[in-house]
């Protein structure tokens, strides 16, 4: 019985590799597949890094134009307000009466005395005023709506307002700034037609020769300035948000995103299989 049994232990043996053989082989086996995946996982995480930087970096400028041109939006709007409403579009003054200065605008005529104060009629009906004051009511009405419009079309497409977490987001939100861009354009194009209308009348009325030097001619008023103030502004807010829309890729508004899924992606995936399979 125990020849037999030292047999039988023997062919066991032999039949059997050794434990020490196979957990120094094993070992040095998770060791490579080890350092090949943290490599990996290195040379990904550099590159994301960079990545994000990037975008952090292109982020904060296209902020700063967004900012800008929602700025000068909301200015020239305002501008476009107080244009219209001013009286100020044409001033004149006679030698006969230097004490008084008579106001034109598109709602009403004033007339301000040298004491401080001011009469303003307004005007009795559309029909009877002159061609150019009617294109310049209309011009500036459609001027302050599409102005209005494009700031609040372009108010919910920056990024500093939440909501671009996905693709569909982000391609929303870029439309609805390249809308308020292009809005504020048009309505820097139609705030400068009537300004610069009335004032190329005025020109022409007052170098005309057939009319007496002594007759009083109109000249520019306020209203006029701050009309081409607005009309420039509201063009310069409408090329800085088509602009930062041209520069605005998916990662500079998903890098936030990214950023908290980082662990997940960043982490690689292993199999079930563990150290303890050789053991």
């Amino acid at each position: 019985m125990l020849l037999l049994f030292a047999s039988l232990r023997r062919e066991r043996s032999e039949l059997l590799p050794t434990r020490p053989e196979m957990t120094r082989g094993s070992r040095r086996r998770l060791i490579i597949a080890d350092c090949c995946t943290s490599q990996s996982t290195n040379k990904q995480t550099e590159r994301r890094g960079r990545k994000e930087r990037r975008a952090v970096v292109m982020d904060s400028g296209l902020g700063t134009l967004e900012l800008l041109g929602v700025f000068f939006s909301l200015a020239a709007s305002l501008c476009s307000l107080v244009t219209l409403m001013m009286p100020q579009w044409l001033t004149l003054s006679t030698e006969l009466l230097p004490t008084e200065n008579f106001q034109l605008g598109l709602w009403e005529t004033c007339v301000v005395q040298d004491l401080g104060f001011t009469e303003c009629l307004p005007y009795n009906s559309l029909l009877g005023l002159p061609a150019d004051i009617r294109l310049a009511r209309i011009l500036m009405c459609t001027t302050l709506a599409t102005g209005l419009m494009g700031l609040l079309f372009a108010i919910p497409g920056i990024n500093l307002v939440n909501g671009c977490r996905r693709t569909e987001s982000f391609k929303v939100k870029r439309a609805l700034k390249m809308l308020g861009g292009i809005l504020s354009i048009v309505a820097g194009v139609l705030g400068l037609v009537p300004v610069s209308y009335v004032a190329h009348l005025t020109v022409l009325r007052f170098f005309d020769e057939s009319v007496p030097r002594v007759v009083p001619r109109w000249e520019f008023g306020d209203a006029l300035f701050l009309g081409w103030t607005a009309g420039c502004l509201h063009l310069a807010a409408g090329s800085l948000l088509v602009t930062s829309c041209l520069f605005l890729r998916d990662e500079t508004c998903l890098h936030q995103s990214i950023a908290l899924n980082r662990t997940h992606m960043t982490r690689p995936e292993r199999s079930p299989r563990g150290r303890t399979e050789y053991v």
